[in-house]
């Protein structure tokens, strides 16, 4: 006669819902923050003294009297490990295997389904970023006090970042997108699941234009002003007021 323990179900492993909790969690802190940076880097569309207000009010100079760039050193380090932990976790739903990558296009070609090919590209524009933000990152990681009109244009087109900003604007809105678009359809719940998708995919592709269109006028301007202030690479911008102070001194 069998053990009656060996008619148990074994213990449940909670492990990959945990991650998947996890994964979902850190994408949505990214995902937002990805839009709430493009809304304070474009401040530059309003001025150049809005952009110098935006980025002294992150260093904390409106708080202590002076700018603590320390304070942006460390926003972007716990940023930078955010990042690192949800592609960790992101790796492990990629096909690593020739047999699973020919399952999932064979199953591409006969779903037909937008939201199977949308993965993709979430897929391919993660690995992409995986490579390509670190780079930025670094950069403001260990040259904080280097933001500001001038010192941003300067970046962008003496320092000749513009071109991986430029894929990156691409990469960061459809990836982003498209992942607050698949953790909405995941962990909500509908009454017409059908409908509300339609809803929401709407809603993701106007952001997605939105923030394009957003980061492309944006990255413009920081090119214009960087070849206007070519000659004089290095110098800081002071604001208006502060100018207007010392007798009109630039």
């Amino acid at each position: 006669m069998k053990d009656p323990d060996s008619f148990l179900l074994p213990p449940i492993d909670r492990w990959p819902a945990r991650l998947d909790v996890l994964q979902s969690t850190s994408g949505l802190l990214l995902g937002l923050f990805m839009w709430l940076h493009m809304l304070f880097v474009s401040s530059i569309l309003v001025g150049r003294d809005a952009m110098w207000t935006v980025a002294r009010f992150f260093e904390g100079t409106f708080f202590f009297g002076r700018p603590l760039p320390l304070l942006v050193s460390a926003f972007v380090a716990t940023v930078f490990t955010l990042f690192v932990l949800h592609a960790w976790l992101a790796v492990r739903k990629f096909p690593t295997q020739w047999r699973q990558h020919t399952i999932y296009w064979r199953h591409m070609r006969a779903m037909r389904h937008e939201d199977t090919f949308l993965w993709f590209i979430q897929v391919t524009t993660g690995f992409a970023m995986f490579f390509l933000a670190p780079v930025h990152l670094y950069l403001m990681l260990t040259h904080p006090e280097l933001i500001g009109p001038y010192e941003s244009a300067d970046r962008v087109w003496s320092g000749r970042m513009w071109p991986l900003y430029l894929v990156l604007l691409f990469l960061v809105e459809l990836h982003g997108g498209i992942g607050l678009y698949r953790l909405a359809m995941k962990w909500g719940q509908y009454k017409d699941a059908i409908a509300m998708r339609r809803r929401l995919k709407r809603l993701k592709w106007g952001f997605t234009v939105f923030f394009l269109v957003l980061g492309l006028s944006t990255l413009v301007a920081y090119i214009k002003l960087g070849l206007e202030h070519a000659p004089h690479v290095g110098e800081h911008y002071i604001p208006t007021w502060q100018r207007l102070g010392n007798g009109g001194a630039s």
